[in-house]
């Protein structure tokens, strides 16, 4: 949930918009919660492009280090909150 609120003012193409409210309409959602969807969406997006950009910097990595290093920090993660 949103606890503090910025207030952003985009413009986006007409067929964007268009396509984003047939989306959430068709599904149900209300008029706010375009919002909320926004928000996600760029979450996701932020996600996704940091994701990229690690995964370049490995590259010289094989598949199998990467899987042990991402495993290693799963543990170290879940230890972590289960302690603090």
């Amino acid at each position: 949930m949103m606890s503090e609120q910025a207030r952003w003012h985009l413009k986006i193409s007409e067929e964007a918009d268009r396509q984003v409210r047939g989306y959430l309409a068709e599904r149900g959602y209300k008029k706010g919660d375009l919002s909320r969807f926004v928000e996600e969406a760029v979450r996701w997006r932020v996600l996704d492009r940091t994701t990229e950009e690690i995964r370049d910097r490995f590259t010289d990595l094989s598949d199998e280090e990467i899987d042990r290093i991402s495993q290693e920090a799963i543990r170290f993660a879940r230890m972590a909150k289960r302690t603090g």
